[in-house]
Formats: structure tokens, sequence, C-alpha cells
């Protein structure tokens, strides 16, 4: 299955500079287009479409890529808006098929009162968001699933990427602890793990086509099994899928998904819950190549 187009999202930062550059040559492997776009908030840019200012950040922006980034200046667009609206916007315009964006890390109070670019574009968009890690070479890549319907473009989306960079590629799904009801007869533990490892077994394993893939169930808080086998098995990119929880809950309590984004324990591509079919297409199109 051929790539479609990539956008990245990028600034004058050391980050977004490194995510161009890995953007540059994932697209090369692809054989596909990459295009930068930056986008100015509408209060700063002034009244009309295209402004002195945008030719300067422009500028500024290609200057700090250096000459890493073959035909930067042309790839290099500028729009007025949000962050998120306008990289979701050029994705529909070009057709792309996924955003990147460079890791940044904000303060706990920074992500509460305005939340950073990477999760608003993880809370909207309808492609993968890749969010790298300095300028990463993925030689492993490790995808986390749960039991839910999100397991299969999400795992779909890993062996894409997998194939793409020639890396291994691992699977990890996580079976959390029961919640403690009060007053309630409390479910027996171990049987609630058999019965999740069985559909786990019986469900999700079979839509992992590519050969050669280690398979495991942990037992744990997701958060943290999730890191500490990204630590342990020095994965170069983590893949989960992003279930599109309600405002509200984030702001509560948070998703697996955002607390990732918020610690990059390294590369992370985030597959949002609504390009299952999508996705599907992509595992579909990786089966018939590698039968």
């Amino acid at each position: 299955m051929s790539w479609k187009p990539i956008v990245v999202g990028v600034d004058a930062s050391p980050e977004a500079a490194n995510a161009a550059v890995f953007t540059a040559n994932a697209a090369r492997r692809g054989a596909t287009t990459f295009h930068l776009v930056h986008a100015v908030p509408t209060s700063e840019r002034g009244r009309y479409p295209y402004t002195r200012r945008d030719e300067q950040i422009r500028t500024r922006i290609v200057a700090a890529l250096g000459n890493r980034v073959p035909g930067a200046l042309a790839a290099l667009t500028v729009h007025g808006g949000q962050p998120a609206a306008v990289l979701n916007d050029a994705v529909a315009a070009r057709g792309a098929e996924l955003v990147v964006l460079g890791g940044k890390h904000h303060s706990t109070i920074g992500r509460w009162l305005g939340g950073s670019t990477s999760v608003s574009v993880a809370r909207t968009t309808l492609v993968p968001l890749l969010v790298t890690v300095r300028e990463p070479v993925i030689g492993r890549v490790l995808v986390a699933v749960d039991q839910s319907g999100a397991a299969r473009p999400t795992l779909a989306a890993a062996q894409r990427y997998a194939t793409l960079f020639g890396a291994e590629l691992r699977a990890l799904s996580v079976i959390e602890p029961l919640p403690a009801l009060l007053d309630m007869p409390q479910p027996d533990a171990a049987e609630n793990y058999r019965l999740l490892e069985e559909t786990v077994t019986r469900d999700i394993w079979p839509q992992i086509r590519t050969p050669g893939v280690v398979t495991q169930v942990r037992h744990g808080p997701a958060l943290e099994t999730i890191l500490g086998e990204t630590a342990e098995w020095r994965a170069d990119l983590l893949v989960v899928g992003s279930h599109g929880k309600g405002s509200v809950t984030r702001m509560l309590v948070g998703s697996v998904t955002e607390r990732l984004i918020n610690h990059l324990p390294t590369s992370l591509l985030v597959v949002p819950a609504a390009t299952v079919e999508l996705e599907a297409g992509a595992f579909s199109a990786v089966n018939e190549e590698e039968t």
C-alpha cells in the first residue's frame, strides 16, 4: 500500500528541527511527500492572509533547520490559527495520513492551563500522530493494546510503521487490576485475569500478520507497565491507541495516552479510534504484501 503525504508541525525549536529531519527521511522511505506547517495565532498575524511577518517566520524556521531538510523553504507554509486546527486543516488539504511533532516537555501547570500542542492534536486528529524524541532511529517498535476494538487499528499501524523502518516489532497487552467497589461483592481477580488473557489470545494476537512478533500479556497499572516495558526493551517507537475520551474525564484523571505524551518515554505514535477503517485497510495491505 502506497504512503500518503506527511504533515509536520514546525517552529524554530531544536525539537521541531529534529522532527522535520526525521519526517523527510520517512517520506523518502515511503516514496511520498512531506509538508512543513507553522501556525501563528490569528491575533499575532494581522488582518491580511499573508504578511511580512509570515516571511520573517519562514526565514527563521528555515535557518533553524540549517541544511538538514532538502527543499525546506518550498515545503514550508505559514497559517493563522491555533496549532491543532491548522495541522488538522493541513492534513485534510494534503490528504495526509500522518502528523509529526517534535516532543517537548511542559510543566504540570502549563499542561493544565493550556495543554501542549501534542495533546491538543491527539485529542482532535483523524490520522495518527507521531511525537518524536530527538531524531529517532527506529529499530524497535513496541505496540501496546488493550482488549477493546481499538486494538485492531493500533496493531495495523504498528505493523505498517515497523515495515517502513525495517524494525523489530513486539506487542504488549496490559490487564489492569479490577477497581475496588465499596459495599459490593468483589469479582475473583484470578478468574478475571484468566478470561481477559483468553480474550487477548483468541481475538487480539491473531490480528498480527508480521512474522516473528513476540507477544506479551502483563498485569498491572497500564501507564507504569507500559513505561516499564518500553524502558526494559529499549523501544525506539511506542505505538498506542487513543479512545477519544470526553474532556471531563481527561480533566479529572487524564488518559493513559495523554500521560504518555507528557512523559514521552520514547518516540510515540498515537492512533486515533477514528482511523479504524483506514488502518484496517493498511493492515490488510500488510497482510497481502507478506503472503
